[in-house]
C-alpha cells in the first residue's frame, strides 16, 4: 500500500501541470518568463510586469485583455476550460506566450 501512494505522489508531482490555483509570469525585459505555462482548468494566472515600460496581456482570441501595466503592476485571469491560449503584449506584438490549460 505504501508504495502504491508513493508512486501516485510521484506520478502528480510529475506531470508537469500546476495544479488549480496560482501560477506566475514575469513580464521582464520585453518578455515573457515563462513564455509557456501548463496549468489545470480552474488555475488563476497572474502577470506582474518588472519593466519600466508599459506592457499588455492581450489573447489571441479575445477572451481576455489587461489595461496597460506600468511597473510592479500586475494583471490576473482565471482560465476555467481546457485548451491553448496564446497571448501577445499588443504595445510590443514581438512579446508573445501561450497557456495551456489541461
Amino acid at each position: 500500500m505504501h508504495s502504491r501512494v508513493m508512486v501516485f505522489l510521484l506520478v502528480i508531482c510529475s506531470s508537469g501541470v500546476a495544479k488549480a490555483g496560482e501560477a506566475t509570469v514575469m513580464i521582464k525585459n520585453f518578455d515573457y518568463s515563462p513564455m509557456d505555462v501548463n496549468i489545470a482548468a480552474g488555475t488563476t494566472v497572474v502577470w506582474k510586469n518588472l519593466d519600466g515600460e508599459p506592457h499588455t496581456i492581450a489573447s489571441a482570441d479575445g477572451l481576455f485583455r489587461s489595461p496597460a501595466l506600468d511597473q510592479n503592476d500586475s494583471y490576473s485571469f482565471t482560465f476555467n476550460r481546457t485548451g491553448v491560449f496564446k497571448y501577445i503584449c499588443s504595445i510590443h506584438p514581438k512579446m508573445k506566450a501561450t497557456i495551456t490549460v489541461k
